[in-house]
């Protein structure tokens, strides 16, 4: 009697088939002949629940699936718990780690997190959000473990304070990114992220390492960015330590005078390394501009966004220090209708920084005049957004499309254009490759069809319906967002018998809030459906 041979493996047959023939099927594993190193690349085209179940075929599977999974997302509920020590035993490769708990329910604890650094060697990035029962004695127990390749932490609604943050900092030396996003006990606290508390409670542990402020100077921050918060002074002390190294500041939504803050930040020290900043939503007026120009000469992205209290001379003072800026974005909005920001301001940033390559301006009354000078003084901006402003017409338009020869992305909201204007950009601007256009009620969809004809790989983004037009018929197609990676699918008719796709076409494409929000009210149905009541708790792995 013949042995199958122990290299490949065979499935028995399912009997008699039709015609009384015995058919059977003979199956090998073709992953014997590939590399380890293909295997990974295979798992990842699939799903978390195919991927879950191919780790449990052999031995070679489950090892390859191991240490392959690098930026995984946990469910962080306190049920859990028994089984983290052996789930980040088996996934010990991990670089990434979320953990995610709702607020309302009991999340993971202190004793869970301090294990996580001895489990996890090549930790980098670790986010926690909802984790409420994670506390400050947590944080330090993680952070005494000194994980070396740790640069990136965020926390969003957790129960962590002042205390335990200092501690990553000075216990984390490859920490150069931190996000901090709705801390509540931080903001009842009201302790400073000062090192003076920390030095006092650990100083014999610092004895070992000659003192607290040389290893908190090794710490070189580069991004941090602060987000929901309402005490703006207790991050005076770690903007001032962290001045030198500081490249990104980003601050959303958080309560206090932030003039004050960027004020003694300016009288700490005399230039920083700072290149971006973005405030949005917050308390800052021409005292922090001024600031702000005088010790980030080398700024190369200013974001202001509603904020009220600027004016036209703190972004001279800008204009006039920061020479390098790239990226402008100014959004005038204001709750009660005034707006402090105008075209004098513009002018003053746009005559002194000939390296713009991106302007959005939200509610800036801009004219012609702007316009003509931002084309002669700024040759290469690239990417240009034009929203909710009156003076913006069919002129303009016929401006920007023969002035702006370097334009490759044009957006244009709420302003008052018609299909001429349209026309007139579609004739001109010969590198221009994407039009957005939302909310501009003059505009038909005829005049965009035109398009076709004067512009064949135009994309055209409007949001009063979603039409693929080329040469034969319609089709479907997807928008892909260039910088953040984003596709967005449009709703569209389905295509016509015998209809050709060409290469050579304009995409019309919605982006319209309802198919945005119908399409989120059925994922949440069917998450809702997938995790129902009778269901039993079992920890969930999300592989990014």
């Amino acid at each position: 009697m013949g042995q199958v041979s122990s290299s490949s493996s065979s499935w028995p047959g399912l009997g008699i088939g039709i015609g009384g023939k015995n058919h059977f099927y003979h199956s090998e594993d073709f992953t014997l002949t590939l590399p380890d190193e293909c295997l990974p690349w295979i798992f990842g085209k699939l799903g978390c629940h195919d991927r879950n179940n191919c780790s449990q075929v052999c031995k070679r599977w489950r090892h390859v699936d191991s240490k392959s999974r690098k930026s995984p997302v946990l469910v962080a509920r306190s049920e859990i718990s028994p089984w983290l020590p052996s789930l980040l035993s088996r996934f010990n490769s991990i670089s990434v780690l979320s953990l995610k708990c709702s607020r309302k329910l009991v999340s993971v604890d202190d004793d869970n997190l301090a294990r996580i650094p001895t489990l996890l060697p090549s930790l980098k990035k670790l986010k926690l959000k909802g984790c409420v029962d994670i506390t400050d004695n947590g944080l330090q127990a993680f952070s005494v473990h000194r994980p070396p390749l740790l640069t990136n932490l965020s926390f969003a609604s957790c129960g962590d304070g002042s205390r335990g943050i200092v501690s990553l900092l000075v216990n984390c030396p490859s920490l150069k990114d931190l996000t901090l996003k709705r801390l509540c006990k931080l903001d009842a606290q009201s302790i400073s992220l000062s090192l003076q508390d920390h030095e006092e409670e650990n100083q014999s542990y610092f004895n070992e390492i000659l003192n607290t402020s040389i290893c908190y100077n090794r710490n070189k921050l580069e991004r941090l960015s602060l987000k929901d918060l309402h005490n703006a002074a207790l991050f005076i002390p770690l903007l001032c330590s962290s001045a030198q190294t500081l490249k990104t500041l980003i601050v959303c939504r958080s309560s206090g005078n932030w003039d004050a803050v960027l004020q003694s930040l300016q009288t700490t020290t005399t230039t920083t390394s700072i290149v971006e900043i973005q405030m949005e939503s917050v308390q800052i007026g021409d005292p922090g501009l001024l600031a702000i120009s005088s010790f980030c000469p080398h700024l190369q992205v200013l974001y202001l966004s509603r904020a009220t209290d600027c004016t036209d001379d703190g972004l001279s003072a800008i204009g006039n220090s920061c020479r390098n800026l790239r990226k402008l974005h100014i959004d005038a909005w204001s709750r009660f209708g005034s707006r402090a920001i105008g075209e004098e301001g513009f002018l003053s940033i746009v005559t002194k920084c000939p390296g713009l390559q991106e302007v959005v301006l939200i509610g800036v009354p801009i004219t012609g005049i702007s316009l003509n000078v931002l084309a002669s003084s700024c040759p290469i901006l690239e990417r240009m957004a034009l929203c909710n402003t009156d003076s913006v017409g069919d002129s303009e338009m016929q401006l920007i499309g023969v002035k702006f020869i370097a334009l490759k992305k044009l957006c244009i909201k709420n302003c008052p254009i018609s299909d001429s204007g349209i026309k007139a950009v579609g004739e001109g601007c010969p590198s221009l490759v994407k039009l957005k256009l939302k909310r501009c009620r003059g505009v038909t969809q005829a005049t965009v069809s035109k398009l076709r004809i004067w512009r064949k790989c135009l994309i055209v983004s409007m949001d009063c319906g979603s039409i693929l037009v080329d040469e034969e018929g319609l089709a479907d197609d997807e928008l892909h967002s260039e910088e953040g990676g984003i596709h967005r699918r449009g709703i569209v008719p389905p295509a016509l018998p015998n209809t050709r796709i060409s290469t050579r076409r304009t995409h019309v494409i919605c982006s319209g809030r309802g198919a945005l929000m119908l399409g989120s009210r059925l994922v949440n149905a069917l998450h809702l459906n997938n995790n129902s009541v009778d269901t039993p708790f079992c920890p969930v792995f999300f592989v990014n």
